[in-house]
């Protein structure tokens, strides 16, 4: 038996996550009593046990609470919420309503596509719908390649936007699936194109949540993230089948409902798209995100946290910046002689080289083989600094004095600017680095797009590698 000291005395605690400890002394009869309250995580509170009573037993409130508790363990990730991002529930629950919009939109095109076909019209020929599947299903397999081909090494870069784009071209897709009956001479082409909105929304949409789903698992856990919103996304649409079986009957012989529907439908989708992802908080730098930093660094000295930065980067108007930025071009598209080579060269102490074309707003950055991501993100730096140059907006002292040069002088060599920066950046890039960290940015890798062209030239002695 144990003393009465040691009774009171905490033997050991437990916790789940990051939820409060319980404790743990020794009873009378020599056996461990946990403290009762149990305040864990969210949804992780289990109801605890009366005198004779098992644990979860019984009805009420407590049995309510057991079953949330199983749910949660179903749909949400192990470790939840420490295990994902801070933004993943927001992010989630939006998801979660775009998909029920998008699953009701579907029936409505489907059923649209069935009566095109000859579903329940004794004149439709078997051979004629199998054909027009058949061009539909091949249509989509070619745009789907051509589409991967062309984009795929971009869609990391604009997740969030090409998100959002797969996601209105799939309303686009759905809404011409609807529109074919009533044109029945146009029936193959229409859904054809559909068919091939439909395969472009699939390779945007799959690689983009691949890449969201690799920011929201934090504990090397992108199985589990990737496994759970499968299963979040089948419940929404088992919900959305059983909607639609209600929803079907009602709307079949009446078109002008049925179109109604529809578009009530994708305004809810398109809202709830948008709300998903601007929920979302990503901690690398693409270059619109960088834009936006860099330009709140050189305005106020400060370095935008990435809440702040998310919130403000553009989605409809992302892929077309106003400066030409290209990283890791040929060397062969910025110099063809050996005087330009060493004009460009001169007054280059980072391992890259980068041309500036004022005319075109352009900016074409070479990168040398030792170039890691905070080179890159220099040169990506180096670029944007050039472009405001030619921009309005207050500016440090001697990016002041530079842009005074350059609407004194518009003639004045490009490369002399060029290498002016340098020696601006050799004390501005460091501290903005520094202020990057510092407010949370992952620095050590970044979603700009880089092409694979490395270089190698004649090195200054004081060149540095980053």
């Amino acid at each position: 038996m144990a003393d009465a000291a040691s009774l009171r005395a905490p033997l050991c605690t437990e916790q789940f996550g990051s939820g409060a400890p319980r404790g743990c002394s020794a009873a009378a009869d020599g056996s461990l009593q946990w403290d009762g309250a149990r305040r864990w995580g969210w949804l992780s509170r289990a109801p605890i046990a009366k005198p004779g009573q098992h644990a979860g037993g019984g009805g009420g409130p407590w049995a309510a609470l057991t079953a949330l508790s199983g749910l949660r363990s179903v749909l949400l990730p192990q470790g939840f919420p420490d295990s994902v991002s801070p933004d993943y529930l927001p992010y989630q629950l939006w998801d979660s309503v775009q998909a029920f919009a998008s699953s009701l939109s579907g029936s409505l095109a489907t059923q649209a596509v069935l009566q095109g076909l000859g579903v329940g019209n004794a004149k439709a020929s078997v051979s004629a719908a199998t054909s027009t599947w058949l061009v539909k299903d091949s249509t989509g397999m070619l745009g789907r390649i051509i589409f991967a081909w062309w984009k795929g090494s971009k869609l990391d870069c604009n997740a969030k936007q090409w998100r959002l784009f797969a996601d209105i071209l799939n309303d686009v897709a759905m809404f011409l699936e609807i529109m074919a009956p009533m044109y029945p001479i146009f029936f193959t082409m229409t859904v054809s194109t559909s068919n091939l909105a439909k395969c472009i929304v699939g390779v945007a949409g799959g690689a983009t949540r691949a890449a969201l789903t690799m920011h929201q698992a934090r504990r090397n856990n992108m199985a589990d993230v990737s496994a759970k919103d499968s299963s979040q996304e089948t419940v929404v649409n088992l919900a959305g089948l059983l909607v639609s079986l209600l929803m079907l009957p009602l709307v079949s012989d009446c078109p002008s409902l049925s179109l109604g529907c529809f578009v009530l439908l994708t305004a809810l989708h398109i809202y709830a798209n948008y709300r998903a992802v601007r929920a979302l908080v990503l901690e690398t730098l693409n270059e619109s995100r960088l834009q936006l930093v860099l330009e709140h660094f050189l305005q106020r000295g400060e370095v935008l946290e990435p809440a702040s930065a998310n919130q403000m980067e553009p989605l409809w108007t992302g892929f077309w910046p106003s400066l030409s930025l290209s990283l890791g071009v040929p060397l062969h598209h910025l110099v063809s002689s050996v005087s330009e080579l060493k004009q460009l060269v001169e007054g280059h102490h980072e391992p890259y080289l980068l041309c500036w074309n004022k005319s075109r707003n352009q900016v074409r950055v070479a990168l040398s083989q030792e170039a890691g991501p905070e080179t890159v993100l220099r040169a990506a730096t180096h670029g944007l600094i050039l472009g405001a140059l030619q921009e309005d907006g207050p500016l440090p002292g001697e990016l002041a004095q530079l842009r005074h040069q350059v609407q004194a002088d518009p003639k004045k060599e490009s490369w002399i600017l060029v290498r002016e920066t340098h020696q601006v950046l050799d004390t501005l890039f460091p501290k903005f680095l520094k202020g990057l960290q510092a407010a949370g940015w992952k620095t050590e890798k970044h979603h700009l797009e880089v092409d694979e062209w490395r270089a190698t030239w004649p090195l200054s002695p004081e060149k540095k590698v980053l």
